[in-house]
């Protein structure tokens, strides 16, 4: 009988979890030390100050949506 041609194939054979570990800190390391020496090229280039932007917008846009979780389930309470 034919194998399955749609079934996933096994991609443990290419990575390691100590491959994986490796890439991703790799992966980090990067970005952090290019955001962080990318202020000095200034404008367009600064990754710092557009991810800090990224951050103070997500910390909005979370605790807006915190405030409308709570209504609703006042909502839902004064209905009981």
């Amino acid at each position: 009988m034919r194998d399955n041609v749609y079934k996933i194939r096994d991609i443990t054979i290419f990575m390691n979890k100590w491959a994986e570990l490796l890439l991703g800190l790799a992966i980090v390391i990067v970005v952090i030390v290019l955001s962080w020496y990318s202020a000095y090229l200034g404008g367009f280039w600064n990754f710092r100050h557009a991810a800090w932007e990224l951050f103070k917008g997500a910390i909005v846009w979370v605790l807006l949506g915190i405030g409308f979780i709570f209504i609703v389930l006042g909502i839902s309470d004064l209905k009981e």
